[in-house]
This record gives structure tokens, C-alpha cells and sequence, in this order.
């Protein structure tokens, strides 16, 4: 009888997690947002070089491979906001695993804070419960951090404030706060990769 020979595990595969259906949602709907970016290629939308891209469709989101390889080699994610490698580092800082899916979500979402929706309509997704949910699977620590469900941009600059020793709220506490709407308010609308479309007449 001839005994099989054990297979040796491919070592770039043995590092990378299973995907799973959060992740696939998560990063499908990225990708898909900065897919549909008239101004911006996915490198400056996202922050993240053609390697990660590659590596993060790949594992969680084989639709955009194509569209990830066509990006030109080496191009420059764009200079940095003053404050978006000081929200990356915090953001890395309270990651669940320090697996790579949460430095780039960390990437990810400095860059997208800096835009002018909801976040959850900046990182292309449907709703604020989906936001969440990416919050809740990669960066647990801040969920317990914002008890409260600040709006997450909010909750972002507030934590760097008050790390530079700045004072951000005009209120001792949120409980007499004139401002309590605009930092707890609910935050309805459009999912943005609906209105593209619809822009485009689809």
C-alpha cells in the first residue's frame, strides 16, 4: 500500500485568518465605495497601497481583484491630514487581535473620517448597524469605550483631544450639554453607494 504523502501548508496561507461573512461584508462594501469614486483611485480613497489591497481582496472580497490589479504600481496614497496618523495609531492601539484586517480598517478609517457624512456612509455601508458591527468584531475595546454610542467621528476626536490635554466640550458632562444631539443624534440617510447609483441613472 502506498501512503499519501502529508501536504505542506502553504506558509502566506497558514497566516491569514478564515474569511468570514462579517469580513466579506465589511471589506465588500469598502471596496466598493472606493470602487465608485469618480475623483480618487481605491490607493487614495483608502490609504492603502496596491500590496495591502491586493492581500485584503484576496481574503475577503475576490469580486475586486481585477479592479485592484489594474491600480498602477506604486502609486501614493495621498498626504496625510494633520490628525489621521494620530487616529490610525490609536485605532491600532485597541485592535482585538493585531491581525492585519484591523491596521487596515485602522488606515481605512482615519482616511474616511476626514470625509464629510456619517461614517457610516463614508465607509460604504448600509447602515450604522453595519458600522457597528465592524466595530464590534475588530475593535471590541472601543465599543466598551463609547458606552454611550457617541457618534463614532465624534468619539474619534474626542479621544484625541483629551489625550493632547485639549478640552473638546463646552460641558463638564454630556448629562448638561446643550450639544447632546450632535454628538448622540440619530444617524439616518442614504447608504452613499445607493445615491452613486442614482446619480449614474442606474
Amino acid at each position: 500500500m502506498v501512503l499519501s504523502q502529508p501536504t505542506t501548508p502553504n506558509p502566506i496561507q497558514s497566516l491569514a485568518p478564515p474569511a468570514s461573512d462579517a469580513d466579506r461584508m465589511i471589506f465588500g462594501r469598502i471596496l466598493a465605495l472606493a470602487a465608485a469614486d469618480p475623483e480618487r483611485t481605491m490607493v487614495q480613497a483608502l490609504a492603502l497601497a496596491k500590496d495591502d489591497l491586493a492581500e485584503l481582496a484576496a481574503r475577503h472580497a475576490p469580486q475586486f481583484t481585477d479592479a485592484v490589479a489594474a491600480l498602477a504600481d506604486g502609486e501614493e496614497c495621498g498626504e496625510d491630514a494633520i490628525e489621521e496618523a494620530d487616529l490610525r495609531a490609536f485605532l491600532v492601539e485597541h485592535g482585538a487581535t493585531g491581525a492585519d484586517e484591523e491596521r487596515w480598517l485602522a488606515t481605512i478609517l482615519a482616511r474616511r473620517s476626514l470625509e464629510p457624512n456619517h461614517l457610516w456612509q463614508d465607509m460604504g455601508f448600509h447602515d450604522r448597524g453595519e458600522l457597528n458591527t465592524m466595530f464590534r468584531l475588530h475593535f471590541p475595546a472601543l465599543v466598551a469605550m463609547n458606552s454611550g454610542d457617541m457618534k463614532w467621528k465624534k468619539f474619534f476626536y474626542r479621544q484625541l483631544c483629551e489625550r493632547e490635554g485639549l478640552m473638546l466640550c463646552k460641558s463638564p458632562n454630556c448629562e448638561v450639554c446643550d450639544d447632546v444631539e450632535v454628538c448622540f443624534g440619530e444617524e439616518a440617510g442614504d447608504p452613499l453607494s445607493t445615491l452613486s447609483r442614482l446619480a449614474r441613472g442606474a
